[in-house]
């Protein structure tokens, strides 16, 4: 239970964040006649029928704004964290490995291989 609870819970978060402008104009619809009536630019010009567009304009351009300076931060911490805090230093050990075989022991096989291998006959 506690788990589909978190779930639903990070679902809505990740649905809000991008879905900002549209719970915006839900406000605003669901509030126009208050926002028309007190909070319009316009509310002393009713020959232009604004209803409070005004308010909403200016709304959706804070949301838009906010939106792009929370993009920037989230790039600017992306690229700072894949910077190193400190400058790497590498350094590189070789080393080598000198492998040594004993003589061979029946030298009569490494002496004639040509008798052994030959190429095919057409």
């Amino acid at each position: 239970m506690l788990k589909r609870l978190t779930a639903f819970c990070l679902l809505v978060s990740l649905i809000g964040s991008y879905c900002s402008s549209y719970f915006v104009y839900a406000g605003f619809e669901l509030n126009q006649k208050y926002i028309s009536k007190s909070l319009c630019v316009n509310k002393s010009k009713p020959w232009m029928h604004c209803n409070g567009r005004c308010y909403l304009m200016k709304k959706l351009k804070q949301t838009e704004e906010k939106e792009k300076k929370a993009e920037q931060q989230e790039q600017k911490s992306r690229y700072q964290e894949n910077l190193p805090a400190e400058p790497l230093t590498l350094t590189l050990l070789t080393q080598v490995i000198k492998a040594e075989y004993p003589p061979s022991l029946t030298p009569g096989i490494t002496d004639q291989p040509s008798s052994i291998f030959q190429p095919p006959r057409v």
